[in-house]
């Protein structure tokens, strides 16, 4: 019979079977996108806050995934309950999957509106000590918060980028002096990333 000890010990050895998932801004153009790998037993919440690290958000938002139909997400602070609305914390992304499914939304922002497409790239193992989140690859950045949403973003752009615009100082200073669109951190993504504590 198999100790104690060696029960965990097998348990280590046994690979983490990882989701390679692709997020992709919609309605921005040229897309803003990203690869990330997460553990397929991750929870809708720390798949939000991993999806909050890659895109470059700042959490201070609702938000909300809708998997096979069903919504996910938590209460709002305010203490309104939607009944409609399963509570994140106890689904796991392959649970929310099941076997069929390969494709997710996920909206950020009940205000601007920032819908994400998500697609199952591959299930793939992990062994050893590779990270259980990571980001793989991605380009450019995500809208500024409260920038007003994509059509709102758009303008955004277009006024910071013309010193005649009308807007362009009070945009500049909005956005502290400067934001490039085109801006992908790998390695500060994966930080954040890295600040994440899941429990796998």
């Amino acid at each position: 019979m198999a100790t104690a000890i060696q029960r965990r010990r097998k348990a280590r050895d046994e690979p983490v079977w990882m989701a390679r998932l692709l997020i992709a801004l919609l309605d921005v153009q040229p897309t803003v996108w990203r690869v990330v790998r997460v553990p397929a037993m991750i929870t809708l919440d720390k798949l939000h806050d991993a999806i909050q690290a890659v895109m470059g958000w700042t959490d201070s938002h609702l938000h909300e995934f809708v998997i096979n139909g069903v919504r996910y997400g938590i209460d709002d602070p305010t203490g309104f309950k939607d009944e409609r609305v399963v509570d994140e914390r106890q689904v796991t992304l392959a649970d929310a999957l099941g076997s069929t499914v390969r494709t997710f939304d996920y909206v950020y922002d009940f205000g601007d509106n920032w819908h994400h497409a998500a697609t199952l790239e591959a299930l793939e193992p992990t062994e050893g000590t590779a990270p259980l989140l990571y980001c793989l690859t991605g380009e450019r950045a995500c809208p500024p918060e409260d920038v007003g949403g994509p059509w709102a973003y758009e303008e955004f752009l277009e006024a910071i980028a013309d010193p005649k615009h009308e807007e362009n100082e009070a945009m500049l200073e909005w956005c502290d002096g400067e934001f490039d669109p085109e801006r992908f951190d790998l390695e500060r993504v994966n930080a954040r990333l890295g600040r994440i504590k899941l429990k796998i």
